[in-house]
Protein backbone atom coordinates (compact mmCIF):
# COMPACT_ATOMS: atom_id res chain seq x y z
CA UNK A 1 0.00 0.00 0.00
CA UNK A 2 1.45 3.36 -1.05
CA UNK A 3 2.02 5.85 1.76
CA UNK A 4 2.27 9.62 1.62
CA UNK A 5 4.30 11.50 4.23
CA UNK A 6 2.50 14.43 5.82
CA UNK A 7 4.41 17.18 7.67
CA UNK A 8 3.05 16.53 11.17
CA UNK A 9 3.13 13.74 13.78
CA UNK A 10 1.09 10.66 12.93
CA UNK A 11 -2.07 10.43 15.01
CA UNK A 12 -2.46 7.16 16.92
CA UNK A 13 -6.24 7.26 16.39
CA UNK A 14 -6.75 6.26 12.73
CA UNK A 15 -10.54 6.49 12.56
CA UNK A 16 -13.08 8.60 14.42
CA UNK A 17 -16.80 7.98 14.55
CA UNK A 18 -19.78 9.45 16.40
CA UNK A 19 -23.20 7.77 16.45
CA UNK A 20 -26.51 9.58 16.26
CA UNK A 21 -30.21 9.28 15.52
CA UNK A 22 -30.93 9.97 11.83
CA UNK A 23 -33.37 12.61 10.65
CA UNK A 24 -34.32 12.11 7.01
CA UNK A 25 -34.07 15.32 5.04
CA UNK A 26 -35.71 16.57 1.88
CA UNK A 27 -35.90 20.29 1.15
CA UNK A 28 -35.49 22.81 -1.66
CA UNK A 29 -32.59 25.19 -2.19
CA UNK A 30 -34.10 28.49 -3.24
CA UNK A 31 -32.71 30.58 -6.14
CA UNK A 32 -30.60 33.60 -5.29
CA UNK A 33 -28.92 32.03 -2.26
CA UNK A 34 -25.40 30.64 -2.16
CA UNK A 35 -25.33 26.86 -1.91
CA UNK A 36 -23.90 26.87 1.62
CA UNK A 37 -26.48 29.38 2.91
CA UNK A 38 -29.37 27.52 1.24
CA UNK A 39 -28.28 24.18 2.72
CA UNK A 40 -27.77 25.77 6.15
CA UNK A 41 -31.34 27.14 6.04
CA UNK A 42 -32.70 23.67 5.26
CA UNK A 43 -30.75 22.08 8.11
CA UNK A 44 -31.82 24.76 10.59
CA UNK A 45 -35.49 24.34 9.60
CA UNK A 46 -35.15 20.58 10.24
CA UNK A 47 -33.48 21.05 13.63
CA UNK A 48 -30.19 19.52 12.40
CA UNK A 49 -26.62 20.64 13.09
CA UNK A 50 -24.73 18.12 10.94
CA UNK A 51 -25.04 15.40 8.33
CA UNK A 52 -24.95 15.14 4.56
CA UNK A 53 -27.08 15.86 1.51
CA UNK A 54 -26.97 14.72 -2.10
CA UNK A 55 -27.55 17.12 -5.01
CA UNK A 56 -28.57 15.99 -8.49
CA UNK A 57 -29.83 17.88 -11.52
CA UNK A 58 -29.83 21.38 -10.06
CA UNK A 59 -28.35 24.39 -11.86
CA UNK A 60 -26.21 27.19 -10.49
CA UNK A 61 -24.81 30.52 -11.73
CA UNK A 62 -22.24 31.72 -10.89
CA UNK A 63 -20.41 28.47 -10.14
CA UNK A 64 -16.94 28.20 -8.59
CA UNK A 65 -14.79 25.14 -7.87
CA UNK A 66 -11.22 23.93 -7.40
CA UNK A 67 -9.34 20.69 -8.07
CA UNK A 68 -6.38 19.03 -6.29
CA UNK A 69 -2.94 20.42 -7.13
CA UNK A 70 0.69 20.26 -6.04
CA UNK A 71 1.57 22.22 -2.92
CA UNK A 72 3.49 25.49 -3.48
CA UNK A 73 5.44 24.98 -0.23
CA UNK A 74 6.53 22.41 2.35
CA UNK A 75 3.67 23.09 4.74
CA UNK A 76 1.37 20.62 2.95
CA UNK A 77 1.94 17.67 0.63
CA UNK A 78 -0.70 18.97 -1.79
CA UNK A 79 -2.96 21.96 -2.22
CA UNK A 80 -5.73 23.31 -4.44
CA UNK A 81 -5.79 24.59 -8.00
CA UNK A 82 -6.69 28.14 -8.95
CA UNK A 83 -10.43 28.74 -8.90
CA UNK A 84 -12.39 27.58 -11.95
CA UNK A 85 -15.24 29.93 -12.94
CA UNK A 86 -17.18 28.38 -15.85
CA UNK A 87 -19.43 30.74 -17.78
CA UNK A 88 -23.20 30.46 -17.75
CA UNK A 89 -25.41 27.90 -16.05
CA UNK A 90 -23.71 24.84 -14.60
CA UNK A 91 -25.80 21.69 -14.05
CA UNK A 92 -24.88 19.39 -11.18
CA UNK A 93 -24.75 15.78 -12.38
CA UNK A 94 -24.27 14.45 -8.87
CA UNK A 95 -22.66 15.80 -5.72
CA UNK A 96 -22.54 15.18 -2.00
CA UNK A 97 -22.14 17.82 0.69
CA UNK A 98 -20.93 17.15 4.20
CA UNK A 99 -22.59 19.66 6.52
CA UNK A 100 -20.98 20.77 9.75
CA UNK A 101 -19.58 23.75 11.61
CA UNK A 102 -16.56 25.99 11.24
CA UNK A 103 -15.81 28.76 13.74
CA UNK A 104 -19.24 28.15 15.27
CA UNK A 105 -21.11 28.72 12.00
CA UNK A 106 -22.64 26.27 9.48
CA UNK A 107 -20.12 25.05 6.92
CA UNK A 108 -20.54 22.94 3.77
CA UNK A 109 -17.88 20.78 2.10
CA UNK A 110 -19.07 19.59 -1.31
CA UNK A 111 -17.52 17.36 -4.01
CA UNK A 112 -19.23 16.46 -7.26
CA UNK A 113 -19.47 16.24 -11.03
CA UNK A 114 -21.06 19.01 -13.08
CA UNK A 115 -21.75 19.82 -16.71
CA UNK A 116 -20.27 23.13 -17.88
CA UNK A 117 -19.87 24.87 -21.23
CA UNK A 118 -16.43 23.23 -21.33
CA UNK A 119 -17.85 19.75 -20.79
CA UNK A 120 -18.08 17.54 -17.71
CA UNK A 121 -15.83 18.59 -14.84
CA UNK A 122 -15.35 17.51 -11.24
CA UNK A 123 -13.90 18.96 -8.09
CA UNK A 124 -14.49 20.71 -4.79
CA UNK A 125 -17.36 23.20 -5.04
CA UNK A 126 -16.76 26.58 -3.42
CA UNK A 127 -20.24 26.62 -1.88
CA UNK A 128 -20.15 30.23 -0.54
CA UNK A 129 -19.36 31.50 -4.07
CA UNK A 130 -21.79 29.25 -5.96
CA UNK A 131 -25.37 30.53 -6.28
CA UNK A 132 -28.55 28.49 -6.80
CA UNK A 133 -30.10 29.51 -10.14
CA UNK A 134 -33.40 27.61 -9.91
CA UNK A 135 -35.20 25.60 -7.21
CA UNK A 136 -33.13 22.51 -6.41
CA UNK A 137 -34.42 19.62 -4.29
CA UNK A 138 -31.86 17.90 -2.09
CA UNK A 139 -32.13 14.88 0.18
CA UNK A 140 -30.01 13.34 2.88
CA UNK A 141 -29.60 12.54 6.56
CA UNK A 142 -29.24 15.05 9.37
CA UNK A 143 -28.43 14.82 13.06
CA UNK A 144 -29.63 17.06 15.85
CA UNK A 145 -26.91 16.29 18.41
CA UNK A 146 -23.79 15.47 16.40
CA UNK A 147 -21.95 17.22 13.60
CA UNK A 148 -18.68 17.57 11.72
CA UNK A 149 -16.47 20.30 13.21
CA UNK A 150 -13.72 21.92 11.12
CA UNK A 151 -10.62 21.65 13.32
CA UNK A 152 -6.84 21.97 12.81
CA UNK A 153 -5.30 18.58 12.02
CA UNK A 154 -1.68 18.33 13.20
CA UNK A 155 -0.81 15.35 11.02
CA UNK A 156 -1.75 16.92 7.68
CA UNK A 157 -1.55 20.62 8.63
CA UNK A 158 -5.02 21.09 7.10
CA UNK A 159 -8.25 22.16 8.73
CA UNK A 160 -10.42 19.04 8.44
CA UNK A 161 -13.89 17.93 9.44
CA UNK A 162 -13.94 15.87 12.65
CA UNK A 163 -17.07 14.03 13.87
CA UNK A 164 -18.11 15.48 17.22
CA UNK A 165 -21.12 15.37 19.55
CA UNK A 166 -22.66 18.75 20.34
CA UNK A 167 -24.98 17.42 23.05
CA UNK A 168 -25.75 14.14 24.75
CA UNK A 169 -28.22 12.15 22.66
CA UNK A 170 -30.65 10.51 25.09
CA UNK A 171 -32.94 9.30 22.31
CA UNK A 172 -32.58 5.58 21.76
CA UNK A 173 -32.24 4.67 18.07
CA UNK A 174 -35.23 2.72 16.78
CA UNK A 175 -34.45 0.84 13.57
CA UNK A 176 -31.78 2.58 11.55
CA UNK A 177 -28.96 4.68 12.99
CA UNK A 178 -26.20 6.78 11.51
CA UNK A 179 -22.47 7.21 12.08
CA UNK A 180 -20.46 10.28 11.21
CA UNK A 181 -16.95 8.98 10.51
CA UNK A 182 -13.47 10.10 9.50
CA UNK A 183 -10.61 7.94 8.19
CA UNK A 184 -7.11 9.36 8.52
CA UNK A 185 -4.39 9.13 5.82
CA UNK A 186 -2.61 5.94 4.74
CA UNK A 187 -5.41 3.59 5.79
CA UNK A 188 -7.16 1.35 3.26
CA UNK A 189 -10.55 3.06 2.94
CA UNK A 190 -12.63 -0.12 2.49
CA UNK A 191 -10.88 -1.96 5.34
CA UNK A 192 -11.28 1.08 7.59
CA UNK A 193 -15.02 1.23 6.92
CA UNK A 194 -15.32 -2.52 7.55
CA UNK A 195 -13.41 -2.15 10.83
CA UNK A 196 -15.67 0.70 11.96
CA UNK A 197 -18.74 -1.44 11.20
CA UNK A 198 -17.26 -4.41 13.09
CA UNK A 199 -16.59 -2.32 16.19
CA UNK A 200 -20.07 -0.80 16.04
CA UNK A 201 -21.83 -4.12 15.46
CA UNK A 202 -23.10 -3.06 12.02
CA UNK A 203 -23.67 -5.82 9.47
CA UNK A 204 -25.38 -3.77 6.75
CA UNK A 205 -25.04 -0.09 5.90
CA UNK A 206 -25.21 2.55 3.20
CA UNK A 207 -22.05 4.63 2.85
CA UNK A 208 -21.81 8.18 1.54
CA UNK A 209 -18.86 10.50 1.75
CA UNK A 210 -16.25 12.76 0.27
CA UNK A 211 -12.52 13.08 0.70
CA UNK A 212 -9.15 12.81 -0.97
CA UNK A 213 -7.47 9.53 -1.87
CA UNK A 214 -3.80 8.76 -2.49
CA UNK A 215 -4.24 6.85 -5.73
CA UNK A 216 -7.19 4.59 -6.52
CA UNK A 217 -7.48 0.97 -7.63
CA UNK A 218 -10.73 -0.18 -9.24
CA UNK A 219 -12.09 -3.71 -9.25
CA UNK A 220 -12.09 -3.72 -13.09
CA UNK A 221 -8.31 -3.12 -13.12
CA UNK A 222 -8.45 0.64 -13.68
CA UNK A 223 -6.04 2.84 -11.75
CA UNK A 224 -5.63 6.46 -10.73
CA UNK A 225 -2.00 7.23 -9.96
CA UNK A 226 -2.33 10.80 -8.64
CA UNK A 227 -1.27 11.12 -5.01
CA UNK A 228 -3.99 13.73 -4.38
CA UNK A 229 -7.55 13.48 -5.70
CA UNK A 230 -11.03 14.75 -4.95
CA UNK A 231 -13.46 11.87 -4.36
CA UNK A 232 -17.19 11.32 -4.05
CA UNK A 233 -18.60 8.06 -2.64
CA UNK A 234 -22.04 8.18 -4.20
CA UNK A 235 -23.20 4.58 -3.72
CA UNK A 236 -21.45 2.67 -0.99
CA UNK A 237 -22.69 -0.50 0.64
CA UNK A 238 -21.62 -2.71 3.51
CA UNK A 239 -22.93 -6.28 3.56
CA UNK A 240 -22.13 -9.24 5.80
CA UNK A 241 -20.04 -11.98 4.21
CA UNK A 242 -18.83 -15.01 6.18
CA UNK A 243 -19.62 -13.23 9.42
CA UNK A 244 -17.74 -10.02 8.59
CA UNK A 245 -18.76 -6.69 7.07
CA UNK A 246 -17.61 -6.21 3.47
CA UNK A 247 -17.60 -2.78 1.84
CA UNK A 248 -18.27 -1.98 -1.83
CA UNK A 249 -17.75 1.66 -2.75
CA UNK A 250 -18.92 3.18 -6.04
CA UNK A 251 -16.85 6.33 -6.39
CA UNK A 252 -16.10 9.26 -8.69
CA UNK A 253 -12.55 10.61 -8.72
CA UNK A 254 -10.83 13.62 -10.30
CA UNK A 255 -7.05 13.71 -10.47
CA UNK A 256 -4.64 16.65 -10.56
CA UNK A 257 -4.97 16.87 -14.36
CA UNK A 258 -8.76 17.12 -14.28
CA UNK A 259 -9.36 13.57 -15.51
CA UNK A 260 -12.51 11.95 -14.12
CA UNK A 261 -12.72 8.26 -13.22
CA UNK A 262 -15.67 6.23 -11.91
CA UNK A 263 -16.02 2.68 -10.66
CA UNK A 264 -15.94 0.37 -7.65
CA UNK A 265 -12.79 0.86 -5.58
CA UNK A 266 -10.70 -2.15 -4.61
CA UNK A 267 -8.20 -2.77 -1.82
CA UNK A 268 -5.10 -0.54 -1.58
CA UNK A 269 -7.10 2.66 -1.96
CA UNK A 270 -5.95 4.98 0.81
CA UNK A 271 -7.01 8.41 2.07
CA UNK A 272 -4.74 11.33 1.32
CA UNK A 273 -6.10 13.47 4.15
Amino acid sequence: MRHIHHPGPVSLERTVEVAGVPIRLRFVLEPGHSVDAAIARGFAASGCVGGFVTLMGGRCEPFRFVMPAASPDAHHVAWFSDTFAPEGLVEITRACAIVGQRDGKPFVHCHGIWETTEGMQMGHMLAPETVVAEPMEVSGIGLGRATFKALPDLETNFTLFEPAPVAEDRQEPVGSRVLLAKVRPNEDISLAIEDICSRQGIGRANVYGIGSLNGVRFTDGGRVEAYATEVLIHEGRVESAQGRPRASLQIDVVDMEGQIFSGVSSAETTPFA
